[in-house]
């Protein structure tokens, strides 16, 4: 061979093994991330040609999410039932936007690709049936969820509601509000989907934020459970003394720190302290447990936990730095740099209720086959292996939240819900005695035989103004939750 077609041939070998090594790397390398790309237009007519599974509530199967089939190029459109309502819960679906949510977190299973739906697409091809995604059902009671949502949008409130079954860790309900239409991002119609997309984005009020699981704030007194439990398992007992005093001065500096209108606690107890939400009682107690004793213990309530999922991921709470004496007096009682989802606030009075245990909350109870044979069933977890607190200890702290119902505001009391509760006040913003607080409620009940703990926040206390207390904001919605699960609702 001479020369010239030696090189030829050379160059030819090289080409081709240049060919092979890009078709390579497109179709092994790069094919999950072509093939969810969302502009490939071929994957999304392919996915919507699939009947796309359905979310379902726990109660006898309610469709939260399903299907329609339609006379466009994409043959079903995803379905919404009250979207507002459970967006938090199920998230969105969206030709041009993708999944989000719940819809997100079990996309491939909704949608059919999932490995565990492998024998039933190749069942498909051999019989010739319409291939359709898996069913995912939930944890959610729509009595409880339609409760707290029209609670809190009948007062138009900001903020969200949580309640879980203390036993299981089950998420009954999650409301966030204000919120937003998933089906209008379902929709085929390239324009509508843009403008409620731009229109949502472009909300102050930010409707598409999962203020439950997505945003922390100041617990304010709700954190007093947490200071009680760590009190209680290093030796404190309800009647151990602490002080009444109307204010303290914050160690080392000359700023003080008052109870809620100045005012001396009626009491000289720990049980006392607690019953009345004693500011100074805690600061003093916070300091005296020290940050080492705090952390400990709030990391078995879950504080601070990374990777949590619902399976939607959790934002961790965070109990800042508390570097000193100083910024002990203003954690304990769940101000300075402590934060907190209103998730991780229901788990406080969860854990209790649970005789000290936390559980692993959980949004999803079962994943079903297109025809609704069971694919997988979750069953409750803890949540960090270790008690937050001995039982002995959590049936104290449930009589010491019993006195503080038996001392809280707002309507909806009824003796026979047998509630026990903590509320709180929380100041927050670049001027906090000139910014309207955030007005917290968790509970749990029967307290006898807990069914359900739950947590509400109303942003900047709602329509109350400076003068808003948990008592007077949150406690109503919180009450009338845990009557929908009980059944008085």
């Amino acid at each position: 061979m001479n020369t010239p077609l030696r090189k030829v041939g050379i160059a030819m070998m090289v080409m081709m093994a240049m060919l092979l090594a890009n078709s390579t790397y497109v179709q092994v390398v790069k094919a999950d991330d072509y093939r969810t790309d969302g502009r490939n237009t071929r994957v999304l007519y392919d996915e919507y040609s699939r009947e796309r599974g359905k979310i379902t509530s726990d109660d006898a199967g309610q469709v939260l999410a399903g299907v329609k089939p339609t006379d466009s190029l994409y043959n079903y459109r995803r379905t919404y039932l009250n979207g507002p309502m459970y967006a938090p819960v199920t998230g969105y679906y969206s030709v041009i936007y993708g999944a989000g949510g719940l819809e997100g977190a079990y996309d491939e299973f909704l949608n059919g690709s999932d490995s565990r739906l492998l024998v039933r697409r190749l069942s498909d091809m051999i019989t010739g049936r319409d291939p359709r995604g898996g069913n995912v059902r939930l944890t959610v009671k729509p009595a409880v969820q339609e409760t707290a949502y029209k609670m809190m949008t009948d007062r138009g409130y900001k903020g969200a509601v949580v309640a879980l079954d203390p036993k299981t860790g089950d998420i009954l309900a999650m409301v966030s509000t204000p919120s937003y239409d998933p089906g209008k991002l379902a929709s085929h119609d390239t324009e509508k989907q843009q403008a409620a997309w731009k229109a949502y984005n472009d909300d102050s009020d930010n409707p598409m934020l999962n203020r439950a699981i997505r945003e922390t704030y100041p617990p304010g007194s709700t954190f007093k459970i947490l200071m009680t439990a760590a009190a209680l398992e290093n030796g404190a007992t309800a009647d151990t003394e602490v002080t009444n005093a109307p204010e303290v001065t914050l160690p080392g500096t000359s700023t003080t720190l008052e109870n809620f209108n100045g005012q001396v606690c009626p009491g000289t107890t720990l049980k006392d302290a607690l019953a009345y939400s004693c500011n100074t009682a805690y600061s003093v107690l916070a300091a005296e447990l020290g940050a080492e004793k705090l952390r400990e213990i709030a990391a078995d309530f879950g504080v601070g936990m990374d990777g949590l999922t619902v399976p939607m991921s959790v934002v961790p709470s965070d109990l800042g730095e508390m570097e000193s004496d100083a910024a002990l007096y203003q954690s304990g009682i769940g101000q300075r740099d402590v934060r907190m989802t209103p998730l991780q606030v229901a788990l406080l009075a969860s854990t209790v209720a649970n005789d000290g245990v936390a559980m692993k909350p959980r949004l999803v109870k079962q994943l079903l086959a297109p025809d609704l044979s069971e694919i997988e069933e979750f069953s409750p977890e803890e949540l960090t292996g270790d008690a937050a607190m001995s039982a002995a200890n959590a049936e104290v702290l449930t009589d010491m939240m019993i006195a503080s119902e038996g001392n809280t505001q707002g309507g909806g009391k009824d003796p026979a819900l047998k509630i026990a509760s903590k509320t709180g006040t929380a100041e927050h913003g670049t001027d906090p005695k000139a910014t309207p607080p955030h007005a917290w409620y968790t509970a749990f009940a029967p307290h006898d035989d807990p069914r359900i703990a739950v947590a509400v926040i109303v942003e900047s206390g709602g329509d109350h103004g400076l003068a808003a207390t948990g008592g007077k904001v949150a406690a109503e919605i919180g009450r009338a939750t845990i009557a929908a699960a009980l059944g008085g609702g």
